[in-house]
C-alpha cells in the first residue's frame, strides 16, 4: 500500500472524528452518556474490521451475495411469464431466442420488491427472522447501554424498513424523544431487505459481492446511527424498557409487515407469502411514484433555475446546489481529488433523487473506460449511499410511526428534519469506515 493511499484513508479517519462533532455541534450539546458514546464507536469500528479484514468476511459476503443474487434470478421467473422480454436484462436472452431490449426499471428491478417482500414474511412466519433480529437487539443492548425498545428497533432495521416501528409499537407511545429520534435515525440510515434487489440489480456487474456490501453496510450502520443521534440528542428521560430487551421480538408470529391490532397474523405459510407479497406491491407502487413525482419536481425547479444567470457557463440546477453543499463530505470520505466530484454529485442527489437513482447514476459512471472511481472509493460510496436519506422517506417513515401513535405526532414531526440530518451523518460515518477499511 502506497504513502497516497494511507492519506486518503487517513483523511476518511479524520472524516469521521469531523462528521461525530458536527453532529454533537448542531445538536443539543447537553451531557452524554459515555458508555452508549464508546460502545457504539467500539462496535461500529470492530464490525467494520470483521467485515473487511476478518479471514472468513470475504467468503461469508461471497455466499450472501451468492445466495441474493441466485434469489433475484429466480424472482424473475414469474417477471419473465408476465412480461416477457421486458423483464430480461441487457444481454439476456428467452428460450426461443427473443433478446432484451434493455434495462427497465419498473418491469426488471421493481418486481423484485414484491418477491423479497413475500420471501421475508414467509420467513418472519417461519421465526427465522425473529431468531436473527433477536441476538442483534442482545449485541446491541450489551454493548452500547441503550433501552430494549431502542436495540430491537435497531435491529430490526437489519432486515425492514418502515415495518420496524411495528415491532415496537407497543413501546412508542412511552419512548422519550431521543429514543424517537434513535428509530427514526435507523430507519432511514439504513435499507431494508425488501428493496435490495434494486440495489443488486443495478450494482451487481460493477462491485463484487455488493449484496454482502449492502448486509454489512446496514448493520456498521446501526452503531453508526446510535452513535451520531446520541451525540445530537443525547438521553435525558427514563426510557420505560431500559431493564432488558423485550422477550416477544415480533409479537408472536406475525410478519413485521402486518399490524397484529388490525388484522389477525397469517394463518399458514401460504398466507403469510400472499401478505407479503401485497406489501411487496404497495412497496414497488410507492417507489415508482416517488421516482415519479420527485424526479418531475426537479425538472420543474431545473426549469426554474435555468432562468438566472449561468455560472462556469453551465446552468444552476437543484441537484448542482447540492452538490455544493455536500462537496465537503466527498473530501472527508477519504476520496481522491479527481473524484470528488462525482462522490458530491452523488451525495447530493440522493436528497432529492432518492437512493435508487443514485445507484443507478453510480453504476453508469462507474461502467465508463477506464472507471474513474478505485475499488476503494467504489466501496465507499455503495456504502454511504446505503440508507433511506432523502426527502421522500422522511415523510414515509415520520407518517407511518404517527399513524401507529397518534398523540405522539407533533413530537414525531418536529423530529423529522432533525432525523434527516442524523441519517445522512450516519450513512457519512459508513462511509469513512469503509474508506478506511476497504481494499484497494
Amino acid at each position: 500500500m502506497t504513502v497516497e493511499e494511507w492519506r486518503y484513508r487517513l483523511i476518511a479517519g479524520i472524516g469521521f472524528v469531523t462528521i461525530a462533532w458536527l453532529a454533537w455541534v448542531t445538536g443539543k450539546r447537553s451531557r452524554l452518556n459515555w458508555r452508549t458514546i464508546g460502545g457504539s464507536v467500539a462496535l461500529a469500528w470492530g464490525l467494520g474490521i470483521v467485515s473487511f479484514w476478518f479471514p472468513g468476511s470475504r467468503w461469508l459476503w461471497s455466499m450472501i451475495n451468492d445466495l441474493v443474487v441466485a434469489v433475484l434470478t429466480a424472482s424473475q421467473k414469474g417477471t419473465v411469464f408476465l412480461l416477457g422480454p421486458l423483464a430480461l436484462g441487457p444481454g439476456q436472452t428467452l428460450p426461443d431466442g427473443t433478446v432484451s431490449i434493455g434495462f427497465i426499471l419498473a418491469a426488471q428491478a421493481l418486481p423484485a420488491v414484491v418477491f423479497f417482500a413475500s420471501l421475508m414474511a414467509g420467513l418472519y412466519h417461519l421465526g427465522a427472522m425473529q431468531a436473527i433480529v433477536g441476538l442483534f437487539a442482545r449485541l446491541f443492548y450489551r454493548t452500547m447501554g441503550l433501552s430494549g425498545a431502542e436495540s430491537l428497533s435497531g435491529a430490526a432495521n437489519i432486515f425492514v424498513g418502515i415495518e420496524a416501528g411495528l415491532i415496537i409499537r407497543p413501546y412508542l407511545a412511552a419512548m422519550t424523544q431521543s429514543e424517537l429520534l434513535l428509530v427514526l435515525t435507523c430507519m432511514m440510515a439504513t435499507v431494508a431487505s425488501t428493496v435490495m434487489g434494486i440495489y443488486v440489480s443495478a450494482l451487481q456487474h460493477t462491485v463484487p459481492q455488493i449484496a454482502g456490501h449492502l448486509i454489512s453496510a446496514s448493520i456498521i450502520s446501526i452503531p453508526c446511527a446510535v452513535l451520531i443521534s446520541k451525540l445530537a440528542f443525547p438521553e435525558d428521560g427514563q426510557p420505560v424498557t431500559l431493564g432488558g430487551v423485550p422477550s416477544e421480538p415480533t409479537g408472536g408470529n406475525s410478519s413485521p409487515a402486518s399490524d397484529s391490532d388490525a388484522n389477525p397474523p397469517p394463518s399458514n405459510l401460504i398466507v403469510a407469502l400472499i401478505d407479503g407479497a401485497g406489501q411487496g406491491i404497495k412497496m414497488a407502487v410507492g417507489i415508482a411514484a416517488l421516482l415519479i413525482v420527485f424526479l418531475g419536481l426537479e425538472a420543474l425547479v431545473d426549469l426554474a433555475l435555468a432562468q438566472l444567470p449561468t455560472i462556469g457557463g453551465t446552468p444552476l440546477s437543484i441537484t448542482r446546489i447540492l452538490a455544493w453543499l455536500t462537496w465537503p463530505f466527498a473530501v472527508l470520505l477519504g476520496l481522491r481529488p479527481e473524484e470528488w466530484q462525482i462522490g458530491a454529485d452523488l451525495l447530493g442527489s440522493r436528497f432529492i433523487e432518492t437512493e435508487v437513482a443514485a445507484y443507478f447514476k453510480l453504476a453508469a459512471v462507474q461502467a465508463a473506460s477506464p472507471p474513474p472511481l478505485s475499488p476503494r472509493s467504489l466501496t465507499t460510496m455503495t456504502y454511504a449511499l446505503c440508507g433511506f436519506v432523502h426527502v421522500a422517506s422522511m415523510g414515509i417513515f415520520v407518517g407511518g410511526i404517527s399513524a401507529l401513535v397518534p398523540h405522539r405526532a407533533k413530537d414525531i414531526s418536529l423530529l423529522g428534519l432533525r432525523a434527516l440530518w442524523t441519517a445522512y451523518l450516519t450513512t457519512l460515518l459508513t462511509g469513512c469506515i469503509a474508506g478506511v477499511l476497504a481494499s484497494s
